[in-house]
């Protein structure tokens, strides 16, 4: 027996207007520290300037504070051009960094039954998008939604090599 049920077709969570994996050139919306008894964060609020298909979404995500994690905030503090030297003196300015630009490698992931936002790697965002709407940044291309693997993983290691030297 066939039944029609309307509106199915729409509530496909892989929907052509869901945002990706990818990379994508963003500028900081909002940022807002959260103080946790063991993994202190900030949620920041990022707006997708390219690629254009994009551009208007927000992307909503964390960044730890432990110890263990303040490698990664003072990589996307370094690469989103956050003043230095604020940075020398272990200041964070949270006024300071809305508006920043940056580019960003976002992934998603399931954790406890909950789709999270993860942040896997970040990078300054003087190379400008080639004019190709689907295309993400450092012309990497779209394959049926996701980006090529390997020139995104050589990218991520080349800036996490870059910080660690």
């Amino acid at each position: 027996m066939r039944r029609q049920i309307t509106g199915l077709h729409a509530a496909d969570r892989c929907a052509a207007d869901q945002v990706p994996d990818g990379v994508f050139l963003v500028r900081v919306q909002r940022v807002t520290f959260r103080r946790h008894a063991q993994k202190p964060y900030y949620t920041l609020a990022l707006t997708i300037l390219e690629p254009s298909r994009f551009a208007g979404h927000i992307l909503s995500s964390r960044l730890y504070c432990s110890p263990k994690a303040l490698w990664k905030l003072n990589w996307f503090l370094r690469d989103f051009g956050y003043d230095t030297e604020l940075l020398g003196r272990d200041e964070v300015d949270e006024t300071q960094l809305v508006g920043l630009k940056g580019v960003v490698k976002i992934s998603h992931i399931v954790c406890n039954d909950a789709s999270l936002l993860q942040l896997d790697g970040f990078a300054p965002a003087g190379k400008s998008f080639s004019n190709d709407s689907d295309q993400p940044y450092h012309g990497f291309g779209w394959q049926d939604g996701l980006s090529h693997v390997k020139p995104l993983f050589t990218w991520v290691l080349s800036s996490i090599r870059s910080h660690i030297a």
